[in-house]
């Protein structure tokens, strides 16, 4: 395994788009197309299916030197009432433009930290959203909630709005890494608030851990794994750390490069992890997921109807997903858009009438060919291809693909690859082998975290 890790332990992305950010055609980009490709997909999906919203929340009290997210670090809560104002009236633009009443399917908040909004500022944001709109049958509405902050009064408001799932960040519990990386969280923070959630009702709670941060050693990730299962999560997912430094305004430099581990002594964290997960009843489901046999995301994954986006691993699809909120990213299938990333532009864009993308992507036909099979191959671990159909270079993908067959970690067969057992570690690497915008145009620079 330690001479693959080396091999293929390269520099790539995760996948929740394609193309992914970096090898966006920005320059044929325009809000007039964007909107007609919105307009496109709701007609063709609203009625059968519902749109997705993800609600970008970005603000939060404390920098965490792990996190790669676009936020605004404030204890200013002053901020929240003229933020979510904004998010209401970039909600106006997109239901003017739709032109009739939205079905919402998913809903889901994220950030930055949505419990860094008052229960009462939340209740007025997701009241404005509800009234101008209908919610589907067996509506999907999740949060992302910090377990320093989340109230008893948080769980029980976005309860009654429909909200049936939580998901806490835990990353780690111990105490050395929760300093290196400015995350300092007690188990008992994450006990109560995990029992509240489900005295409350809520029917699935996940937890996020995070592998490979400074100083880890299995030692310590063991014992996090360990406290993680007294509490059982329905879900987890089991992030492997994304070291981008270079990414302007992370702040990923709260630690030497040096307290680190190693490609090495990273996977053996997965493998480790990922044997004591299974061994304690949870599934691998896609990549970086686990759930217990009970739970929606494990039944999708049987059925086939799991989902990539950029909000991670869904239970269901929308074809439509509309970003809402400052950096916030929107799909519509035929093109992808993002929102302003900083708060001020975002709001006095917003304040102009205008929906406020400012980047984004329209897929081509071969664009969208090799989306699927990366979906196919995130989501399902296989894909199938038609030769004369699929795209000109699938006879140099092959030759990489047949060379990772020699390895053990896919099977080829009647023009389908499935990734083994063996494979799955490397699930992002094979994906790649189909990413013609990032194999036609090769970064000069660094812009992607390590595989492994």
């Amino acid at each position: 395994m330690n001479s693959l890790i080396d091999k293929y332990n390269i520099p790539g992305p995760r996948y929740t788009s394609y193309p992914t950010v970096p090898f966006w055609d920005d320059a044929s980009f325009t809000s007039d197309l964007w909107q007609q490709s919105v307009l496109r997909s709701f007609n063709e999906t609203n009625d059968s299916e519902g749109i997705s919203i993800y609600i970008h929340l970005p603000f939060c009290e404390q920098l965490c030197t792990f996190c790669a997210c676009h936020k605004r670090i404030t204890k200013k809560h002053s901020v929240e009432t003229p933020y979510l104002e904004s998010v209401l009236k970039e909600w106006d633009l997109y239901v003017k433009l739709f032109g009739r009443t939205p079905k919402i399917k998913e809903l889901h908040l994220g950030g930055g930290t949505p419990t860094f909004f008052s229960p009462e500022n939340l209740r007025i944001l997701l009241d404005g959203i509800f009234a101008k709109a209908e919610i589907a049958k067996n509506p999907e509405f999740s949060f992302e909630g910090h377990p320093n902050n989340t109230t008893r009064e948080h769980l029980q408001t976005l309860y009654d709005l429909g909200f049936r799932r939580a998901s806490f960040g835990v990353q780690d519990y111990d105490l050395q890494v929760q300093k290196a990386i400015n995350r300092i969280q007690p188990f008992e923070n994450v006990k109560k608030v995990t029992e509240m959630a489900r005295e409350i009702g809520y029917k699935g709670v996940s937890h996020d851990l995070v592998f490979g941060l400074p100083f880890h050693t299995w030692e310590k990730m063991e014992y996090t794994i360990r406290k993680t299962l007294e509490l059982k999560p329905d879900r987890l997912a089991f992030y492997s750390y994304a070291h981008v430094p270079w990414i302007k305004g992370v702040g990923q430099r709260g630690f030497d490069e040096n307290d680190l581990p190693s490609g090495e002594e990273k996977r053996k964290l997965y493998t480790n992890g990922k044997k004591l997960l299974e061994e304690l009843g949870y599934i691998e489901v896609g990549m970086d997921h686990f759930a217990l046999e009970h739970d929606d995301l494990y039944q999708s994954m049987v059925s086939g109807d799991i989902h990539r986006n950029f909000m991670g691993y869904s239970s269901s699809k929308t074809q439509l997903m509309v970003g809402l909120g400052m950096s916030a990213i929107s799909d519509s299938w035929y093109a992808f858009a993002q929102n302003n990333k900083t708060v001020e532009e975002y709001q006095k864009i917003v304040e102009e009438g205008i929906i406020p993308v400012v980047k984004g992507h329209v897929l081509n036909q071969e664009d969208l060919t090799i989306r699927k099979h990366i979906l196919n191959i995130m989501c399902r671990l296989e894909t199938a291809w038609d030769v004369k159909t699929t795209f000109p270079e699938i006879e140099n993908a092959l030759e990489v693909l047949k060379e990772m067959e020699t390895d053990g970690l896919v099977e080829i067969a009647n023009n389908t690859i499935k990734i083994t057992e063996k494979g799955r570690a490397f699930t992002r690497n094979v994906a790649m082998t189909f990413d013609l915008r990032m194999l036609r145009n090769k970064p000069e620079t660094r812009i992607f975290s390590m595989t492994i």
